[in-house]
């Protein structure tokens, strides 16, 4: 393994979350990394009379501004990566267009599709070809459910949320394959579009396009894009482009014997390994085989995650109430252990509303007592997280017989410390929480390796990560929970 640096030089990050985007540079020197976010934004869904889609033109404007940005603090950049959230999609017409704003994947369209495909493709054999668990809006049922629409009629191409930023800055139709195997449309053994099965469904094999690994070098940025951005030399440089899998690479770990819960708006929970594994038993523990960099399997499970925290805290302000986080960990961390439990993962807790007054529902229809404040409702909520991921911890271990001794929480939920010392009492065994950004930091190094700025396998490309920023330890605790 080697981390030694054939050179000097700056890429940029574009990391697309389902709540905000950010780009970031990162600035590579003998291996060093120093890493300044540039631009960050919010990201929202739009709710028309066709439900609810993503406004793709402006995150796009969002991405252009961030790039601008960046030029002003390092004219020289390298290259230009972008990683998303999974799933959703945007159709290409034959003339470039786009075909309506894509669909989010919380929209309603998908209610009851599940149940059609499964008649046709049953989910045992499903599961063996492409490994993915079983989520109402995955890529195969959104496809199903747009069937007979004139948008997929009229397409081209479809092309998943970083591969269209990456086509608007290129020009290149490309689907980078760790989140082209998110889809439910990837033959996961081969690593090639599952066409038979998209066939038998009456869809049309001929919309997707070639499939690209991160760490391909794409093609300089297109001459209106370089002008509006004034980033002159940059390549587009395909990286691990669903998010997790970036996150996944900025996971600071030493050796193999890890889990990792990468923690946003969703939780992915689970383990790296060489193979994918799609025994029946593993299809029933809802487990997902992801395409990971360097060929590595992401063998992981979702959960929700902080949705439920952010969308109560909307709620709280939608009712008048002016909650600072903070304040509410800090009275959350004083709430007595052993209150209430709730799956995070009940289909009553995926839309938009009131999230605290389904938490109470869900309370009061298993028999546990209601949360009455707004801390212990936090607690619930940080409890019942940190007992599925857990949960989940144990059933990867056990479907793949791979040893863990100590688990890695990165992004936004690394920074909650009380989450991070639930997490490591609901799992018993050591969490070292951070980066926050370790999906923007996987991003970049990836760029920066396809470059010849760092070199090396994934562990050459970790500790890198941890040099930049050495995590933080928790110890697991029994029952008792330090205070936030």
């Amino acid at each position: 393994m080697s981390t030694g640096s054939a050179g000097s030089g700056a890429v940029a990050a574009v990391d697309l979350g389902a709540t905000s985007g950010r780009v970031l540079i990162g600035q590579f020197d003998a291996g060093n990394l120093t890493v300044e976010e540039v631009h960050r934004f919010p990201n929202a869904p739009v709710e028309g009379p066709d439900g609810l889609r993503w406004d793709a033109r402006r995150l796009f404007r969002e991405v252009v501004e961030g790039l601008r940005r960046a030029s002003t603090v390092e004219p020289h950049l390298q290259s230009v990566g972008v990683d998303s959230w999974a799933v959703d999609y945007g159709l290409v017409a034959a003339d470039g267009g786009l075909l309506g704003d894509p669909y989010h994947y919380r929209d309603s369209r998908t209610a009851g599709v599940a149940d059609r495909v499964h008649a046709v493709v049953t989910p045992e054999r499903l599961y063996a070809r492409t490994g993915i668990q079983f989520l109402p809006f995955n890529t195969i049922y959104q496809l199903a459910a747009a069937r007979d629409t004139p948008e997929l009629k009229s397409a081209l191409t479809l092309l998943l949320i970083p591969d269209l930023m990456g086509y608007w800055l290129s020009g290149v139709r490309v689907a980078e394959i760790t989140n082209a195997s998110t889809t439910g449309l990837l033959d996961i053994d081969r690593q090639a579009w599952a066409v038979d099965v998209l066939e038998e469904l009456g869809l049309a094999a001929s919309v997707l396009p070639p499939l690209g690994r991160a760490g391909d070098r794409v093609g300089r940025l297109l001459p209106r894009v370089a002008e509006m951005t004034a980033i002159s030399a940059a390549e587009l440089t395909l990286v691990g482009s669903h998010d997790t899998a970036s996150a996944v690479v900025g996971v600071p770990a030493e050796d193999d014997e890890y889990a990792y819960i990468s923690c946003g708006t969703w939780a992915l929970v689970g383990l790296e390994l060489a193979r994918p594994i799609t025994t029946e038993a593993s299809r029933a523990a809802n487990f997902t085989n992801e395409a990971g960099v360097d060929g590595r399997v992401r063998y992981l499970r979702n959960v929700t995650g902080l949705w439920l925290l952010n969308e109560s805290m909307r709620a709280w302000q939608r009712g008048g109430a002016r909650p600072q986080l903070a304040e509410l960990l800090q009275a959350a961390a004083a709430v007595p252990s052993g209150g209430p439990i709730i799956d995070p993962n009940d289909p009553t807790f995926l839309a938009p509303g009131d999230m605290p007054a389904r938490i109470a529902d869900a309370c009061r229809r298993d028999g546990q007592p209601v949360p009455d404040t707004a801390p212990a409702m936090v607690r619930c909520i940080l409890e019942s997280l940190a007992t599925a991921f857990g949960s989940t911890v144990r059933d990867a271990m056990r479907l793949s017989g791979q040893p863990v001794r100590r688990v890695h929480m990165v992004g936004g939920g690394s920074s909650n410390g009380l989450l991070c010392q639930l997490t490591a009492n609901a799992c018993q065994l050591p969490l070292l929480a951070g980066p926050a950004e370790a999906t923007a930091i996987g991003n970049l190094v990836v760029q920066a390796r396809a470059h010849g700025l760092v070199e090396g396998d994934l562990a050459a490309l970790r500790s890198v990560v941890r040099a930049h920023q050495p995590p933080t330890a928790y110890e697991p605790q029994g029952q008792e929970v330090a205070q936030a």
